[in-house]
């Protein structure tokens, strides 16, 4: 799997929340249909090293606009979330404008 490929994007709606993974978004305060969402229809994603996907989704946070990234191991499908977080720097983790 790479990024960049033209068409839908790949849906990782179905991955396994482990609860390592859930006490984390929880502590950070993301809502879970958040990631889910991001999980459904990422904005933009790529594979940051064999076998971890990152998905990324633009959020209301605090009132502004945030980037809300997601790490999932894909394989075995349905995939498994490894963790979440909220961050005001778009512009230095997004690969598209």
């Amino acid at each position: 799997m790479t990024s960049g490929e033209v068409g839908p994007s790949p849906r990782f709606g179905g991955a396994v929340l482990t609860a390592h993974a859930l006490d984390s978004i929880r502590d950070r305060g993301i809502p879970v249909d958040a990631v889910r969402a991001v999980l459904a229809q990422p904005d933009e994603w790529w594979e940051v090293r064999p076998g971890r996907v990152v998905c990324h989704g633009i959020v209301e946070w605090g009132g502004k606009k945030r980037l809300l990234r997601v790490f999932v191991d894909p394989d075995p499908p349905p995939g498994r979330l490894v963790t979440a977080y909220v961050t005001s720097k778009i512009e230095k983790y997004r690969r598209e404008p």
